[in-house]
């Protein structure tokens, strides 16, 4: 008998922040959080991650992914890579996490999650703001293999719990749930565990 793919959302940032948040995030979704995929870089591998998904007792399941700044394939992207073409994964949507990290490709996104919470035809910067030049492609470290894979949703924010205040803990992480429940919305996704 054949098992159901997980269903994985995706979030490329792992630092300290964004693993409180993408917690809080889960909890509000309730989902579960893969939060040993945290790290700034990844610390675990493809592989790794995977059998995390699969004991994780429901979902969405929350992965963080990072490469640290490389403009490179690091160690996020890697693993990135090996989840979503995973048979037993189905990756839902991702959402893309812009940063300053110089000679990246980027990766156009479907709309955009603003620090004021509206949703964008366009890219965001790191701050959250809407990009202006090169309007759909958003750059961050971490989101240039998604070029190659076939990834459903693609929503693009700024820095995952921060934003200028914007996304922060206290607030309960508004900017980057919305971006989660974006991805959910579009994908038909019904959660919610009581």
């Amino acid at each position: 008998m054949e098992t159901a793919r997980r269903k994985v959302i995706v979030i490329t940032d792992g630092d300290k922040i964004a693993k409180k948040a993408v917690e809080q995030v889960a909890r509000r979704v309730s989902g579960r959080c893969i939060s040993l995929s945290a790290g700034n870089p990844t610390p675990l591998t493809g592989p790794e991650i995977v059998e995390l998904i699969k004991a994780a007792k429901y979902d969405p399941v929350l992965v963080m992914l990072d490469d640290k700044g490389s403009s490179k394939k690091g160690k996020g992207e890697k693993a990135l890579e090996y989840i979503a073409k995973h048979p037993d994964i189905e990756i839902l949507g991702v959402v893309a996490v812009a940063s300053n990290t110089d000679h990246t490709q980027g990766v156009v996104v479907d709309n955009s999650i603003t620090k004021e919470g509206e949703v964008v035809t366009q890219a965001v910067d790191k701050h959250g703001n809407p990009k202006v030049f090169n309007g759909a492609v958003l750059e961050g470290d971490t989101v240039d293999i998604l070029n190659e894979l076939d990834i459903p949703v693609i929503i693009g924010t700024g820095d995952t719990g921060k934003m200028d205040g914007a996304d922060s803990l206290k607030k309960k992480v508004p900017i980057t749930t919305k971006a989660v429940e974006e991805i959910l919305f579009r994908s038909g996704y019904k959660y919610g565990h009581y």
